[in-house]
């Protein structure tokens, strides 16, 4: 019975990403070549499996995108082999790209996000430094230790993410904090908060507040 019920758990987790995946405008490339890739690679032969597995993926990419592969793999209730040839297959098919993040390895749809929001999804997906820029964004005037005592860590956390940060191209350490592009970032926040966390959230809540509007 318990197997069961996470098969079941498992199925309908990827018919609801499917589902988004299925919508995407790339799904097309990722079914064309899915026999001849599952055939290559020993895959499971059923194709309604894998082609469910293949668009789950692409659906949770796209609602999330920079997740890393344990994510992808741990959500979608996938295994290890199985997430890994799926992955590669829609990288080598254009559907999906990779961006090499540290220790991890970041999905992306093929074509839709700049160098620079494929950097900041991937910081938005780290908990203190999506912390950190989330906090600059409501508060551009918030010190270091006002960022420490917010996000309830050291003052020496903050400083070496802000070095990071900096070096990443996101955050200005001149005089003071100050997020890179904020628009891009509000944006990015707001458009993906569901996935990002509940401070993210929050911020698209608030975000009507915080945008301006310059007719000029």
């Amino acid at each position: 019975m318990p197997d069961r019920e996470v098969d079941e758990e498992k199925r309908a987790t990827l018919k609801r990403f499917a589902a988004l995946g299925a919508a995407s405008p790339l799904a097309g490339l990722a079914s064309s070549g899915s026999a001849a890739a599952d055939s290559a690679g020993g895959a499971a032969t059923d194709r309604g499996t894998t082609s469910d597995a293949r668009d789950a993926i692409v659906g949770f990419v796209a609602s999330a995108p920079g997740a890393h592969f344990s994510k992808i793999r741990d959500d979608l209730k996938l295994g290890t082999g199985e997430t890994q040839h799926h992955l590669r297959t829609l990288v080598e098919e254009g559907v999906l790209e990779s961006r090499r993040d540290g220790d991890y390895k970041r999905f992306f749809p093929a074509g839709r996000f700049s160098p620079f929001e494929q950097v900041a999804l991937g910081y938005l997906r780290r908990r203190t430094p999506r912390g950190m820029l989330v906090e600059l964004l409501r508060e551009p005037d918030a010190t270091g230790a006002d960022l420490a005592a917010h996000l309830d860590v050291s003052r020496a956390t903050v400083s070496g993410y802000a070095r990071e940060l900096d070096d990443a191209g996101l955050l200005s350490r001149e005089g003071g904090y100050a997020v890179e592009r904020p628009e891009t970032l509000l944006l990015l926040v707001v458009k993906y908060a569901d996935s990002l966390g509940p401070d993210a959230v929050a911020l698209a809540d608030e975000s009507d507040s915080l945008v301006r509007y310059d007719p000029r």
